[in-house]
């Protein structure tokens, strides 16, 4: 058995995307590296898990599959199909690189965090990497196995949780790196309705452009500034500072008293 690191790699492009292949070669140079990744492309689908719809892995070559599922399935598949894709626990799954942003408030819809979400909350390190439309995909790739070995060397907390880290690659090759948290990213909002050759009538949701909010210290600052980011996001969603409206709001109920007939 293999004493090298090993990466499962997964995203939410399809198994073809450029972005996976060229991060796969880059990381074979410091792991074993096994492919498990989406049939074809699931961007947007968040961590949509497939309860009800059964599923085919499919085996391209030694250690690259592929799902015709979401990427949270891919990464599932993996890590619970009893040696059939991993033949041991990851030491860390990535995901990407997207072809395509995930700054701010995409981490909510990106198939790519989600992937790497997964990872996370089954206490793996979980590693999401995105790239815009100008950075070159072979020197992310480089810079993405220097964050991998850095995330490595990193010890995993004692209590058994995982982490994740999302990051973004601006233009250029190559670029500064610095942790950042999430900034606010606006989209124009659209829901413009068409007709179909048929005279049917459908929806295309979402507008091309987004503005990015002034916020120090945050991914959408770093990516403006042409540094790549490195964002900590938490697997625990309770709102601590929210507790007291909760706190009010459930006070405020009487119990309901059931009236029999």
């Amino acid at each position: 058995m293999s004493t090298r690191p090993l990466i499962l790699l997964s995203n939410d492009d399809g198994f073809r995307a450029p972005g996976l292949v060229e991060l796969r070669t880059a990381l074979m140079t410091i792991a074993d590296v096994v492919v498990c990744a989406p049939f074809s492309e699931q961007s947007g689908t968040s961590h949509s898990i497939s309860l009800t719809t059964p599923l085919r892995l499919r085996e391209h070559a030694p250690q690259m599959f592929s799902l015709d599922g979401t990427p949270a399935d891919s990464v599932y598949v993996a890590l619970c199909a009893q040696g059939r894709v991993v033949p041991r626990r990851p030491d860390l799954v990535a995901s990407g690189i997207n072809h395509g942003l995930n700054l701010a408030g995409d981490v909510f819809y990106s198939g790519t965090v989600a992937a790497a979400r997964e990872a996370a909350l089954r206490g793996l390190r979980g590693l999401a990497l995105s790239a815009g439309p100008d950075a070159d995909l072979a020197g992310a790739a480089r810079c993405a196995v220097e964050l991998a070995a850095a995330f490595l060397r990193e010890p995993l907390p004692e209590s058994g949780a995982g982490v994740l880290l999302n990051v973004n690659f601006p233009a250029g090759e190559s670029w500064p790196v610095r942790a950042t948290r999430l900034g606010s990213r606006r989209y124009e909002d659209r829901a413009e309705f068409r007709r179909d050759p048929r005279g049917g009538e459908y929806l295309w949701l979402g507008g091309s452009s987004a503005i990015h909010g002034e916020a120090v210290g945050s991914d959408t600052e770093a990516y403006d500034a042409g540094v790549v980011g490195v964002t900590p996001l938490s697997l625990e969603m309770w709102d601590a500072r929210q507790a007291p409206l909760a706190e009010r709001i459930a006070g405020s109920i009487k119990p309901v008293v059931a009236v029999r007939p």
